[in-house]
C-alpha cells in the first residue's frame, strides 16, 4: 500500500513538473472546484448502482482530487499531503474520545452532540465561534438538513413530530395567501419545512427527493415508448392521454415490485 501510494505522489508529482503535462500544470485551486464536485457526485452514482468496480475507480478519482490540491499547495510552501493525513489523524481520535481515550457514547446521537461540542471547543479561540458553521454551497436540501441538525444539537427543535407537522401546515397556508413578490420565499419556507418533517422521519432529503425524480423519469420514459410505439406525434395526445399512460407505467411499476417483494 505504502509503494501504490508513493507511486501516485511521484505520478501527481511529474504531471505538475516541468515536463509534465500542460493540462495539469495550468490549474489551481479553483479551476480544480468543478472536478471535486463531479467526482463526488460520481462516487455517490457507483453507490447507488452498488458496483464494487464502479465505486473502487470513481474513490480512487475523487482521492486524486485531494492529491492534487495538496500538491499545488505544496509547490506554494502552504503545506503538504503529510500535513492533510497528519491533521486528519489527530482530529479523528481528538474527536472520538469514547474510542481512543476515557470517554463515553452509548448511541449515534450521543456521538454527533460529543463531536459537535470537542468541534466548538477546538474553535474557541476564535472571536465569535458559531453554532450555524455550514457550508453554504452544499446542495440546498443537504444545506437545510444539516443547519436543523445543528439546531437541535443544542436543544432548539420540536419536541415530537407533531410540530414539524403543524408547521408544514402553517408554511403551505402562508404559500397559498402570499402576494406574488412573496412566492419564492414562502416556497422556500415550505420546502424547509418539508426537510424537518424527514429528518424527525430519520430520512435524508437529498436521497429522497433524487429517489423521486428517478421515479418519475422512469415512467416518463414508458410515456415516451407508448408515444412512439403509437407512431403519432407528442402534440397529438392532450394531457390527459399522457396521463393514462404515465398511470399505466404507475400502476405496471407497483404491480412488479409487489411481485419482487
Amino acid at each position: 500500500m505504502n509503494e501504490e501510494w508513493q507511486k501516485l505522489l511521484d505520478i501527481m508529482t511529474k504531471l505538475r513538473g516541468e515536463d509534465g503535462c500542460p493540462w495539469d500544470k495550468e490549474q489551481d485551486h479553483q479551476s480544480l472546484k468543478r472536478y471535486l464536485l463531479e467526482e463526488s457526485y460520481e462516487v455517490i452514482e457507483a453507490i447507488d448502482n452498488d458496483s464494487d468496480s464502479q465505486l473502487c475507480d470513481e474513490l480512487g478519482d475523487l482521492l486524486l482530487q485531494v492529491v492534487f490540491h495538496a500538491q499545488i499547495a505544496g509547490e506554494e510552501g502552504r503545506f503538504s499531503i503529510e500535513d492533510v493525513l497528519r491533521g486528519l489523524n489527530q482530529k479523528m481520535i481528538r474527536r472520538h474520545p469514547h474510542v481512543f481515550g476515557e470517554g463515553k457514547a452509548s448511541d449515534s446521537a450521543e456521538v454527533l452532540s460529543q463531536w459537535e461540542k470537542i468541534k466548538s471547543q477546538e474553535k474557541k479561540s476564535e472571536e465569535k465561534p458559531k453554532i450555524m458553521r455550514v457550508n453554504s454551497n452544499l446542495p440546498a436540501l443537504i444545506f437545510a438538513q444539516k443547519v436543523q441538525e445543528k439546531a437541535s444539537r443544542v436543544g432548539f427543535d420540536w419536541p415530537d413530530i407533531k410540530g414539524p407537522w403543524a408547521k408544514l401546515s402553517e408554511e403551505i397556508e402562508e404559500l397559498q395567501a402570499a402576494a406574488e413578490e412573496q412566492r419564492q420565499e414562502e416556497l422556500g419556507d415550505v420546502f424547509f419545512a418539508l426537510v424537518n418533517l424527514g429528518r424527525f422521519w430519520h430520512l435524508d432529503s437529498e436521497e429522497t427527493l433524487r429517489l423521486a425524480v428517478k421515479k418519475f423519469i422512469r415512467r416518463f420514459d414508458e410515456v415516451e415508448r407508448q408515444v412512439q410505439k403509437t407512431g403519432r406525434d407528442w402534440q397529438d395526445f392532450d394531457l390527459a392521454g399522457l396521463d393514462e399512460f404515465y398511470n399505466q407505467a404507475k400502476s405496471s411499476e407497483r404491480a412488479k415490485q409487489k411481485q419482487s417483494g
